[in-house]
């Protein structure tokens, strides 16, 4: 008897909590597709996809998340993701 009570009580107590959340979805990640060329680095890569007021280093940052990269050693003809 006393489990019982103790659950109730329980629900008493999370049942008004839980139906005051709001569960908001993620925003979807609009991406880029580019071809590595010769000479390309994550550097100049980052650098020509970034916004004026950017923080470059962020920008490889997140291309290196993208696209899973261990290094920043990138292969001509390798596809990257740019993130938007």
């Amino acid at each position: 008897m006393p489990a019982i009570a103790l659950a109730a009580l329980g629900l008493m107590v999370a049942l008004p909590t839980l139906s005051s959340m709001r569960l908001y979805a993620a925003t979807t990640q609009h991406y880029v597709s580019i071809t590595v060329q010769p000479g390309d680095t994550l550097w100049s890569i980052a650098s020509s996809h970034a916004a004026p007021s950017a923080d470059v280093q962020e920008v490889v940052d997140r291309i290196s998340a993208a696209n899973h990269l261990a290094s920043g050693s990138l292969q001509p003809g390798e596809h990257l993701r740019i993130p938007q």
